[in-house]
Order: structure tokens, then C-alpha cells, then sequence
């Protein structure tokens, strides 16, 4: 199936032959269904906190010891998805047809104004006319305009206020300033690019860190991190052989945001935050935004205080009744139910096992329409339940359990997440080791007009962090302001 040639190509990767090899056999195969105990709600498995717990989970956080601590923000990629329907009206209005008013491209044009990257030398003034909307979405998307559509989010414009335009990232770097500074009034930030794009970041980050230092009395540390090429995988036909390029060479793909753990796991500080660039509103919501990033901040440092302290009592003195006081824990907190272990040993080897892992909390929003995975309890391989958040590709939408576990979920997932990365020891967790190989999934792509089978690894939240011990919380809708097309920035959580 591969050349010398192939191998090569291969290798200068980063990769081996026996990786590409394994995704061809996952492209055969499948990935197997996740199977569901139950959706994850407030009767069990999502902690709804008052406000009494709000605030002494936040206080909590004030007061934890943290071996250092960072904000992680993925945005690598263009932004082409979200301008996806400008592009489509582009090309009509080039071919001489107009778009009626409630046509993406019309919209944004009929209220130009209202947008942060708005500028009336750029744009002018509003028109009724199909030559001002095309000239509108062309200065928008194209290299003589602002070039949005190859452009990465976080250095587009998203919100204005009376003294400045802020870019995704900026937004960013204002939201750490309020909760993620250390002793020294130091905020770190481990973002990851695409290596062309570092520029783009560079430039619009000298244009607002020197100013926000100032402004805020803080100093950032931020850390640029690409995807690795070794990362990518091979892409296939339909017949499952590899794909190949006009020059017989292999097609490999960004193996979407389950590569990113890789990254994670070159995190140096114990505590990380992560929340994915576009996700970012309008100042006037940080009250609320930092709140409840301090809550789940304290809700990990707290369950990380717990395990910690069953660690050391199992190591120490094991005995029937505290395995017993564990299990209660493990299954009433964080829905893990172990298999019957049949000796006072293998019960204390079977929790060590679980308790002796990275930890997450998540953020969970109410499902109010909005795309995004779900929160369910899972029972994997072993036999044992656990928290999980599953995309709905990963799911067997033909078993009647499964379909109905669906649609009796109440939340889904906003990326909103934080993370324990050190062990009670103080050492750092290798969290490649707590990757479910097998909960990667498959889609449909093409290129230059040419079917093709795509594969994605584990997600970062989802098979990536399938082995972590798992909290879910509550948070409010306010919290979520995701930009995935460009008309979202007219939604009032990005407006003034």
C-alpha cells in the first residue's frame, strides 16, 4: 500500500509508518459507539450551584495554593467558516444576480455599521443597492479590503467601545487580567497558531499589550504553540485507500482539536483554563464571565484538595471503610462506578487507579439550540461509569437508548473547562497516557473537487480527556457568546 517514496514523505513528518498504518484500519473499522448509562442532567451528573455556593467556590480560588497557573486558547485555523455564507454571496453578486434582504451577505451589508471592523473610509455609507453589498463583502473578504476570510479569528475586530476596537484576542488578554493573575500580577497565556499566522498575532498584540500593562497593572506572558505536523493524519477515498495528490503523493489533514493535547501536555503550570478563542463578549459581561471562570477554578482546586487527601489516606492506612467512604465519593460526585473488586487489594488498586488522574471541571450550559457536544454518563471499557462529553457523531443515533438519552439531555458543551495537570506529588500527569484511541470519529471532506474520507483524533475535551476524573457545573448562558459566523457579532452579548 506504501511506497518507499510514502515512507519518506512520512517520516519527514514526524510520524511512522505504523501510525498512518492504524488510521487506515480505523478508517476500515469505525470507531465503536460510546456507550450511554444516561445523559448527564441536574438530578445526576451536573452540580447547579446558588449563589451561597457560587461565591464559596470563587473564594476558594482566591485563596488555594496553585503551582503556577495559565489561560489556554486554542485558535489555530482561518476564519473561513465564518464567512463562509459571504463568500457564497460574493460569488452570486459577482455573477450578476442581488441577494434578497434576508440573505447573510444582505444582512451584514444593511447594517455594516454596527460591526467593529466597520469604518466609513473603508465601507462608506449604507446602500439599498446590489453594488454596495458586493463592494461591502469584497473590502471584507479580500486582500484589498480587510482579508477576513483568510484571516484568523483572533485578530479580527470583534467589539468597539468609545476609546478602542478590540480583537478576539485582545478580549482575551482583558478577561485574564481580571482572573488568571499570579502572586507577581503576571497572567500567562498559551495560545496555539498556525505558523503562518504568528505575525498576524504578533501585530495585533504589540498593538494592545504595552497599553493593557499599563492599564490593568499586570504583566503577560504569553506563549505561541503550533499543531504539530506529526499530528496530521492520512486521508483516504471512499475505498479507504490513501488519497493521493496529482503527484502521487499522500494527503495528510489537521486531525482536528484532539491534537491539541499534545500541546496541553508541554503545559508547565498546574492549574489551566481553557476557553477557545471566539468565545468572548462585550466587556460589559466580565462580572459575570470572571465570576464563574473563579468558580470553576475553585470547584477544581476544591476536588483536587478531596482526591488528593484519599490519596494519601489509601497510601497510608487502607481499610474496607474508607474504600467504601470512596466509592460513596467517586459515584455521588463525580457518577464513577467501579466494577465489583472481590479483595481489600484489588479494591484499593482499582481506586488508586481512579483517583491518581488529571482533573477537569466543565462548564455546562443550558440547551437552548445551540450546536455542541453533550454531557453524558459513560461506561467504558472496563466496566466502570464516568463523565463524558460526546459529540453527536459519537453517538448510534439507531439505538433507541442512545437516541433517547439524546433527547433527554438538558445541557450541552461550551468549551468553557478547567484543569489539574500535576498529580499529589507535584509531578506532572503525561496526559497522553489518558487518551481513548477509540473515540476518534470520521468525515466527509473533499479537495479540488475530489471525495475524500477525513479522520479526526480523540477530541481535546472529548476522547482526549476521556481518562480524567470529570466534574460538571453549571454555568450561565451568559458565559457562551461563541462567534462562529460573522452575523453572531451582532447578537447584543458583542454589541455595546
Amino acid at each position: 500500500m506504501f511506497t518507499q517514496k510514502d515512507i519518506r514523505q512520512i517520516e519527514a513528518r514526524g510520524a511512522d509508518l505504523s501510525q498512518i498504518e492504524l488510521q487506515i484500519e480505523h478508517f476500515k473499522k469505525g470507531f465503536p459507539w460510546m456507550k450511554i448509562v444516561a445523559p448527564a442532567t441536574p438530578q445526576r451528573g451536573i452540580r447547579v450551584l446558588s449563589e451561597e455556593d457560587a461565591r464559596e467556590a470563587a473564594d476558594y480560588y482566591e485563596r488555594a495554593s496553585v503551582v503556577g497557573k495559565c489561560k489556554f486558547v486554542p485558535a489555530s485555523g482561518a476564519a473561513s467558516r465564518m464567512f463562509k455564507d459571504m463568500f457564497s454571496g460574493l460569488e452570486k453578486l459577482e455573477a450578476g444576480e442581488d441577494l434578497p434582504a434576508d440573505a447573510p451577505g444582505a444582512k451584514l451589508a444593511a447594517r455594516i455599521q454596527d460591526f467593529a471592523f466597520y469604518t466609513p473610509e473603508l465601507f462608506g455609507h449604507p446602500e439599498d443597492s446590489a453594488a454596495y453589498r458586493k463592494d461591502v463583502l469584497r473590502k471584507l473578504l479580500k486582500e484589498d479590503g480587510l482579508a477576513y476570510g483568510a484571516k484568523p479569528k483572533g485578530v479580527l475586530k470583534f467589539h468597539r467601545y468609545v476609546d478602542e476596537v478590540r480583537t478576539a484576542i485582545a478580549e482575551h488578554l482583558v478577561e485574564a487580567q481580571e482572573y488568571m493573575r499570579d502572586y507577581d500580577d503576571i497572567c500567562s497565556l498559551v495560545v496555539t497558531i498556525s505558523p503562518e499566522h504568528r505575525e498576524l498575532f504578533e501585530q495585533a498584540l504589540a498593538e494592545v499589550k504595552p497599553v493593557y500593562e499599563k492599564k490593568y497593572g499586570v504583566k503577560y506572558d504569553i506563549t505561541f504553540t503550533y499543531q504539530d505536523k506529526a499530528t496530521d493524519t492520512i486521508a483516504v477515498d471512499p475505498d479507504n485507500n490513501p488519497f493521493r495528490l496529482d503527484d502521487g503523493s499522500l494527503l495528510f489533514r489537521p486531525a482536528g482539536h484532539g491534537a491539541l493535547i499534545h500541546n496541553l501536555n508541554k503545559v508547565d503550570a498546574e492549574l489551566v483554563s481553557i476557553k477557545n478563542i471566539d468565545n468572548v463578549a462585550h466587556e460589559k459581561l466580565l462580572p459575570v464571565t470572571s465570576l464563574y471562570k473563579r468558580v470553576l477554578m475553585g470547584e477544581a482546586l476544591r476536588l483536587r484538595d478531596i482526591i488528593f487527601r484519599y490519596i494519601r489516606q489509601i497510601n497510608a492506612a487502607p481499610s474496607e471503610e474508607l474504600c467504601d467512604d470512596i466509592e460513596k465519593f467517586l459515584d455521588c460526585v463525580l457518577c464513577v462506578k467501579l466494577p465489583h473488586a472481590d479483595s481489600l487489594e484489588a479494591r484499593v488498586a482499582q481506586l488508586r487507579t481512579k483517583l491518581n488522574r488529571p482533573i477537569r471541571v466543565c462548564g455546562m450550559v443550558r440547551n437552548e439550540g445551540e450546536p455542541g457536544g453533550g454531557p453524558y454518563i459513560v461506561e467504558g471499557k472496563d466496566g466502570s461509569t464516568s463523565l463524558q462529553i460526546l459529540e453527536s457523531v459519537q453517538i448510534n443515533k439507531a439505538d433507541p437508548a442512545a437516541a433517547g438519552a439524546m433527547a433527554k439531555a438538558t445541557h450541552f458543551n461550551p468549551v468553557d473547562l478547567v484543569c489539574i495537570l500535576r498529580d499529589c506529588r507535584g509531578n506532572r500527569f503525561d496526559l497522553l497516557k489518558h487518551v481513548d484511541p477509540e473515540a476518534g470519529f470520521m468525515s466527509s471532506k473533499s479537495y479540488q473537487g475530489r471525495e475524500l474520507k477525513a479522520l479526526e483524533m480523540p477530541g481535546l475535551w472529548n476522547g482526549a480527556m476521556s481518562d480524567w476524573n470529570t466534574l460538571f457545573v453549571e454555568v450561565p448562558l451568559e458565559t457562551f457568546n461563541p462567534v462562529k459566523v460573522v452575523l453572531d457579532l451582532l447578537r447584543p452579548a458583542h454589541q455595546g
